[in-house]
């Protein structure tokens, strides 16, 4: 199974170094010189030769891409890596984004909130984007204050969001 483990963004400088926005939380594993990522979507192989440190992020040189030009060329990329099945992150408080879309979410009186359809990373911190029983889409922050439980093998988050943030009608 693949897992995204970061885009690509602007170039830097004109040695064909490329800037990444790390998605993973072991970006000095995933990204180590030598380690082979794939283009998402596609079969395409990009291979590392260097990485370092970067603001929040990398900077990140490939294989046959030496120049500026060929660096911009690469801009937006997802990367991808391959995920042996039943791998988990190396701390317990962390998941893979494909483990928890499509889990449930549930209250802690066990009504259904609805369905995960995506992990939103942000710098701060990360959101469950959850589509509602009722359709409407609202986001949660994953954090433990809100997200009481995660459960992966049984598919169900539970959840005790803040006042307001979603209809107590749409709680079933």
């Amino acid at each position: 199974m693949r897992v995204v483990v970061g885009r690509i963004g602007k170039a830097h400088g004109i040695r064909g170094e490329v800037t990444v926005e790390v998605r993973t939380d072991e970006p000095e594993v995933r990204f180590a010189p030598g380690s082979s990522l794939f283009v998402a979507d596609t079969d395409r192989v990009m291979h590392v030769y260097s990485m370092r440190p970067h603001g929040g992020g990398l900077l990140v040189g490939f294989d046959g891409v030496e120049d500026r030009s060929g660096a911009e060329r690469l801009r937006g990329i997802v990367l991808e890596v391959d995920r042996p099945e039943g791998a988990s992150p190396i701390d317990d408080d962390e998941y893979y984004d494909s483990d928890l879309i499509g889990c449930v979410v549930r209250d802690i009186a066990g009504s259904e909130l609805g369905e995960v359809h995506e992990v939103v990373h942000l710098p701060a911190q990360d959101l469950l984007a959850i589509r509602a029983v009722s359709g409407r889409e609202w986001l949660l922050p994953l954090v433990r204050e809100f997200v009481t439980d995660i459960d992966v093998k049984t598919r169900v988050i539970t959840a005790q969001p803040p006042d307001g943030l979603i209809d107590i009608d749409e709680r079933r």
